[in-house]
């Protein structure tokens, strides 16, 4: 299709002249479909509608450095000279123009034409789209496996510490019950052996059986080896267990602990009479501190 043709058709179709212009200059006059293509590639150009200016040199989509003919042809020159209809020798013979409903026909296939390709380009960026939208959702989900990844190593570690933590306080708590225990047995050779060697006083003389006025010693007060202690905790609840009445005040006090929430912080008393154990109690005997063969003792905090 000849320049002027293509320039005319774009223009019958409804397009501004600078556009026309510039379309059939762009893509070198090679038809209206290539002018089309560019015009809905280029529409959204901000300069679109400026006037088009050719280069030096260049008439339409000639080359610089082409040796342009002595005398520039007209456009109605080059459109014969395009569509064959001229005389082969450069006779002036005028284009036979379209009639009205040639025109019109032509308009509407082009028309047609437009929409397929408008058509097609919409598919195109509808494609493009989708092929976005997937690379933006591959992605999210990689970013979002990586975040999960991180929280599970984070919550890995922390329960990991939190065991470790049990695991030490567990240790350290064992290591105080095996000291009591090596305390109660300390406890128990140095004041058991001591109290049974002064708990044997020298026999009395036995009585003269024949002597009506003879009395026998006083019977002497019972000992007790065992104390049952009831503790009220602070929920009100109560707990009973027994010792050995040499087992020093820390052995109840490790024995609340076992049976409280953990870093409870808490005092032992004696309601009657009211007395509140001190750290220096925690080291006498039950026995000493009169809760010997039982008693009631009460946690309070601190």
């Amino acid at each position: 299709m000849a320049e002027q043709t293509t320039l005319e058709s774009l223009l019958e179709m409804g397009f501004g002249r600078n556009r026309a212009e510039k379309a059939v200059a762009f893509t070198g006059n090679q038809g209206i479909e290539q002018a089309m293509d560019w015009l809905m590639e280029h529409e959204e150009d901000p300069d679109i509608d400026e006037p088009y200016v050719p280069p030096v040199g260049n008439v339409l989509g000639l080359n610089a450095d082409s040796q342009p003919p002595t005398e520039q042809p007209t456009m109605g020159e080059t459109a014969e000279e395009t569509t064959g209809e001229g005389s082969s020798n450069g006779d002036n013979a005028s284009k036979k123009p379209l009639t009205e409903e040639e025109k019109l026909q032509q308009v509407k296939r082009l028309e047609d034409l437009m929409r397929v390709k408008q058509a097609e380009r919409r598919q195109r960026e509808h494609d493009e789209e989708l092929e976005r939208e997937k690379s933006r959702r591959k992605q999210g989900q990689e970013l979002q496996q990586i975040r999960q990844k991180m929280q599970d190593d984070e919550m890995k570690k922390i329960t990991e510490l939190r065991t470790r933590e049990k695991m030490e306080d567990k240790l350290a708590r064992q290591r105080v019950k095996d000291r009591i225990a090596r305390d109660r047995e300390e406890r128990a050779q140095k004041f058991g052996g001591g109290a049974q060697s002064a708990a044997a006083p020298p026999e009395p003389a036995q009585p003269s059986l024949t002597s009506p006025t003879s009395q026998g010693p006083p019977p002497s007060k019972k000992e007790y080896d065992e104390s049952r202690i009831q503790v009220r905790l602070l929920d009100g609840t109560t707990i009973t267990t027994v010792f050995k009445a040499l087992e020093p005040l820390a052995a109840v006090r490790v024995y609340v602990q076992m049976n409280t929430p953990e870093d409870q912080d808490f005092t032992l008393l004696s309601p009657y009479p009211r007395r509140v154990y001190t750290e220096l109690d925690m080291e006498k005997p039950l026995k000493e501190l009169g809760l010997v063969p039982s008693a009631v003792l009460v946690v309070t905090k601190k």
